[in-house]
């Protein structure tokens, strides 16, 4: 899948989507698309990933903990701020 680098705006390869829909997994391999020759592997954060029309990834990739406001909100009937989410390991 082709994604785009947000610092860069420069395209990313991501051949393993089965790492990147893993919310346990933090970054995934992936490489850059420029010039004439294959680029070499590099690591890439996926919260530095966007797809191509500059929409973020779905959270339910980076946070394994991305229903935990829902859950606690339903069982416990209780008042969560936005900001109080899980934000990586």
């Amino acid at each position: 899948m082709l994604f785009k680098a947000i610092g860069s705006n420069h395209l990313v390869e991501v051949a393993d989507v089965v790492t990147l829909a893993n919310p346990y997994e933090l970054t995934v391999v992936g490489r850059y698309l420029w010039g004439e020759e294959i680029q070499d592997p590099e690591l890439f954060d996926k919260t530095s990933l966007s797809f191509l029309s500059g929409e973020s990834l779905p959270r339910c990739w980076h946070d394994s903990r991305y229903r935990q406001r829902e859950i606690r909100r339903l069982h416990c009937a209780t008042q969560v701020k936005d900001e109080d989410h899980y934000q990586g390991a």
